[in-house]
């Protein structure tokens, strides 16, 4: 297979991480039958030691089993409590590149228990631990919940708040969008609690984007952006979740627009 074949499949590439069993649930992934040849499932499902903390031995397993994958393609990583995997995947970026997070929280909060890779403190520990990770650009928490992150943190990251968001115009957030910086690729991480209450159901509080917009919003990015990969998490729990109908929707979307605009670029790319 020629390096440019090899490079495309891994960038139509989609990745299931079974935590919760939730996915078996779903049809996001489905439907059409072209997409569903092109899933890989990583079964990690009730891993000791990785349920919002990951400890030592449960990052051992994890990277074990992410061992085949080179970060690229679009990532499904189950709820919120697992946002750290984002953190094992941008590991694997070998070039200098930015971190893009669509989240509700700011996952810069410091561990409670020295050493522990947690769902709230991932972002943090890339920064600290990551030398290939220039920047982030964070899209969603409210402003107290930033004034909270060590100044060591916010120095590193473009920040656009809840509050921001809800007062700009359509076209201001468009622009802001169109104008992030295209000089580094980029790796992006959406957790789904960062949508209204009408658009997901996710185990952690909610902020107010649409699902329209959000999707406007990648779109412009996907457009753009040399995007590396990309993870969603954000589902609910599968033992209390009455309407995971609404993050189904979501997935597909997310996964639908991904495809989208990859053949696009690749379309491109060969009328070169």
């Amino acid at each position: 297979m020629a390096k440019k074949e090899i490079q495309n499949k891994k960038q139509n590439e989609t990745v299931i991480m079974n935590f919760s069993g939730i996915y078996k649930n779903q049809q996001f992934y489905r439907n059409p039958a072209e997409v569903q040849e092109e899933i890989s499932w990583v079964e990690v499902q009730d891993l000791p030691g990785s349920n919002c903390y990951c400890d030592g031995e449960a990052k051992e397993k994890m990277m074990k089993a992410l061992q085949p994958y080179n970060g690229e393609g679009i990532h499904f990583i189950d709820s919120g409590n697992y946002h750290y995997v984002s953190r094992l995947w941008i590991e694997k970026v070998q070039k200098p590149f930015r971190l893009l997070v669509f989240d509700n929280h700011t996952d810069m909060q410091l561990p409670a228990f020295g050493g522990l890779l947690s769902c709230g403190g991932w972002i943090a520990a890339s920064l600290e631990e990551l030398p290939m990770l220039k920047q982030v650009v964070l899209i969603g928490p409210d402003e107290d919940a930033f004034a909270q992150v060590e100044p060591q943190f916010r120095e590193k990251v473009q920040f656009l708040s809840r509050e921001q968001l809800k007062m700009m115009t359509w076209k201001e957030k468009s622009i802001f969008f169109e104008e992030l910086c295209t000089d580094l690729p980029l790796y992006v991480s959406v957790d789904k609690d960062v949508l209204c209450a009408e658009d997901a159901v996710t185990t952690w509080s909610q902020g107010d984007m649409t699902l329209g917009e959000l999707k406007c919003f990648l779109e412009i990015i996907l457009r753009q952006q040399p995007v590396i990969g990309m993870d969603i998490c954000g589902e609910c729990d599968p033992d209390a979740c009455e309407n995971d109908v609404l993050n189904d929707r979501a997935n597909q979307e997310i996964l639908q627009l991904w495809r989208k605009c990859l053949r696009q670029i690749l379309e491109r790319r060969q009328d070169r």
